[in-house]
């Protein structure tokens, strides 16, 4: 889902929080160790997202936040910022090449670089949280 949460919306909030689930408390926060990615680079994104990307000029970047049960994708277009919610059963994490994460969301997707040790982590504390919370799969019983 692509909103546009540049304003603040009770009806946007309420639909993301039913996706995701609410933010993760301070404590919670702590624990984890951060909940928020740093600074990524965007390399490819699908035809949607580009559109609203090639609005400006500025370099494209995004970050990505952790909720209970999913992340938020968000990135700003001119002065507008979006958010790509993805809740973890439809979340897709490729490695590509050396350096490329590649964030898959049925025809969504964004292709961020990730050069230095800090996003290396993130992305690898979002493959645990999702495998320690995801529900059991009737294999597993």
């Amino acid at each position: 889902m692509l909103l546009n949460v540049s304003y603040n919306n009770s009806e946007i909030t309420r639909k993301i929080d039913k996706q995701v689930g609410k933010p993760f408390t301070l404590k919670q926060r702590f624990d984890m160790g951060g909940i928020g990615s740093p600074k990524l680079i965007i390399t490819d994104t699908s035809v949607e997202i580009r559109n609203l990307l090639i609005l400006d000029n500025n370099r494209n970047t995004c970050n990505v936040e952790m909720r209970p049960h999913g992340i938020i994708v968000r990135f700003r277009s001119l002065l507008e910022t979006y958010a790509l919610v993805i809740p973890y059963y439809k979340l897709t994490l490729y490695k590509g090449d050396s350096s490329i994460y590649a964030i898959h969301k049925d025809h969504y997707f964004i292709k961020v670089v990730s050069d230095t040790k800090a996003v290396q982590k993130f992305f690898k504390k979002i493959l645990e949280y999702r495998a320690d919370n995801s529900p059991t799969s009737i294999d597993d019983l």
